[in-house]
């Protein structure tokens, strides 16, 4: 990172932050569904397994030797904590956020996987980001995103403007007219402004009003 990076509130990165891991390698979740839960990983991600015995199930989708640990637990635990996958709502870590370098793999993803049952519980343009939020069998959030900027600095300028701070939250989108738009020659610069996922003839909900129990 260069000396001239910036944080998301403007503050200089010093080159060689020595501070900062490298990268996000792995996560490991404990669950009492490691059938449905593989299977919904190799769906979504592609994902293989590279090692699995009655304990512990390890799986890959790239070059790592293991992106997820899924730690099987006995299955009565899933009755004695009923609510477990609600608590993310109110309090804890509350999702994942995983990349796309282009709109139009986002939006072919969406379609890839809504063909087989898969939707986003959230659909929004936060400002910085075009984002789809999906659900694991265990109710673990992952924002799936594109950059909607083409630079960091841009993006760090937003974040520190006045329409930011008036919609932190943004404005609810519908991929498939995104989807619908993009196939019919509209630029993925214009798809990414807020708005452009907005059916005409609808009214989406925007910033607090865009946050239900559903998309909570």
């Amino acid at each position: 990172m260069s000396s001239s990076s910036h944080t998301a509130d403007g503050h200089p990165v010093p080159a060689g932050n020595t501070r900062a891991p490298d990268s996000l390698a792995h996560w490991v979740v404990k669950t009492t569904r490691s059938n449905e839960m593989i299977a919904w990983y190799q769906t979504v991600f592609g994902a293989w397994i590279v090692h699995e015995d009655r304990l512990i199930t390890f799986l890959t989708w790239d070059e790592e030797s293991h992106r997820l640990a899924l730690v099987k637990v006995p299955r009565f635990l899933h009755y004695v904590f009923p609510l477990a996958r609600l608590r993310r709502k109110i309090y804890g870590i509350d999702h994942l956020a995983l990349t796309f370098t282009s709109l139009e793999r986002l939006l072919l993803t969406y379609e890839r996987l809504k063909k087989v049952g898969i939707t986003p519980v959230w659909s929004i343009n936060h400002g910085p980001t075009t984002s789809l939020y999906y659900e694991d069998p265990d109710g673990i959030r992952l924002e799936f995103q594109t950059e909607n900027f083409p630079t960091v600095e841009a993006t760090a300028d937003y974040i520190s403007s006045n329409a930011f701070a008036e919609n932190p939250i943004g404005v609810n989108i519908d991929p498939d007219y995104l989807l619908e738009r993009l196939r019919s020659g509209a630029s993925a610069a214009e798809l990414v402004q807020q708005g452009a996922g907005t059916r005409p003839g609808t009214k989406p909900r925007t910033n607090k009003h865009a946050i239900t129990w559903k998309t909570l």
